[in-house]
């Protein structure tokens, strides 16, 4: 019958979106009275403990009242109710992060609230969160592969390249070193092979290139006057609304790679760019880098770059995490996370 009533078709994709868009907002709404519940229940928990100076026994009582009590409702136990306390600690005098965490779910709040070590690593986590959609897992493996710290530590020049209005943006989405533990490649590789296992998991590489990236092409041909020109691969990234080329190195950044990669950046503004898109950015992707080296090859580079490393597991050295910008650089930055 369908198949007969001309725009039937229309009219059930457009319902079928309404009723996935009531659902997604029905389980927003209930996670932040979940959320509500959670923050009021260690509020509790905290004054009785503190002001009315019961013992720890009352809320392994307090739990077991509750699943009786609610027996179809999970949540209860006293660990979690201890993890409602901490929570509610954690948070309660820290008037920007207070009314992030009812935007997330209850698991990745706790995976945050267990994993983070401050409360600018855990804003990061937060914002992240919200911005992506990160599952647990996900949320889990950005940690474990240290997004913070390689976000914080990236080398750019997008402070003197791009518009200010974008800066904070764009410096957040270029990492100091990805991760591509998806990729099935020995220790030794070449350039193609690297290409060719990255666009085999384009979905994966997206994800770790920071998830608001979409994929334009590899080998992206360029022309001039009578010879071709190919970049690596070809990505745009949405909220900033650029074109990003990135340039793949199997070995250690040397500076000549930054006029190969301003030289494709001109090409692409000009030939390539469309009306209403920011100027293009170009990230040299090598396997190793002296910071040092980066620093004075992009310092009068006049095109955007960023140079990053990558690896086939986490290795970001320990040391390095002594490096990261000042707590006040660090929350302007994060303010780019909106």
């Amino acid at each position: 019958m369908s198949e007969l009533v001309e725009g039937y078709g229309g009219l059930l994709a457009e319902i079928k979106q309404r009723v996935r868009s009531a659902q997604y907002e029905a389980l927003k709404a209930v996670n932040k009275e979940l959320i509500a519940l959670y923050w009021d229940i260690g509020k509790l928990i905290v004054t009785r403990l503190e002001v009315e100076r019961w013992g720890k026994a009352v809320v392994r009582n307090l739990a077991q009242d509750l699943q009786n009590e609610f027996p179809g409702m999970s949540g209860f136990s006293a660990a979690n109710l201890w993890r409602m306390r901490l929570f509610y600690e954690t948070y309660v005098n820290h008037e920007k992060l207070a009314p992030m965490v009812r935007e997330i779910g209850w698991t990745h709040n706790l995976v945050i609230l267990e994993k983070c070590k401050d409360d600018l690593e855990r804003e990061f986590y937060l914002r992240m969160t919200r911005k992506f959609g990160w599952t647990k897992n996900v949320l889990i493996h950005q940690i474990e592969n240290q997004s913070y710290e390689k976000t914080l530590l990236n080398q750019t020049n997008f402070s003197e390249t791009i518009p200010e209005e974008i800066q904070e943006q764009a410096k957040l989405a270029v990492k100091d070193e990805y991760t591509f533990n998806f990729l099935e490649l020995g220790e030794e590789h070449s350039e193609r092979q690297l290409e060719q296992a990255i666009l085999s998991r384009i979905d994966p590489f997206l994800r770790e290139m920071g998830g608001m990236f979409a994929f334009v092409g590899s080998q992206y041909r360029l022309e001039v006057g009578d010879q071709e020109f190919f970049i690596d691969i070809l990505l745009f990234h949405r909220r900033l609304k650029c074109l990003v080329a990135v340039d793949l190195k199997i070995g250690k950044f040397i500076p000549e790679y930054v006029g190969k990669m301003q030289f494709y950046l001109a090409i692409l503004d000009d030939l390539v760019r469309m009306e209403g898109e920011n100027p293009s950015i170009g990230i040299i992707l090598c396997k190793s880098k002296d910071k040092t080296i980066v620093e004075y090859a992009l310092k009068d580079a006049t095109k955007p770059i960023g140079v990053a490393t990558y690896r086939m597991f986490s290795s970001l050295p320990q040391e390095l995490k002594d490096q990261l910008p000042a707590p006040e650089q660090v929350a302007k930055l994060l303010e780019g996370l909106e």
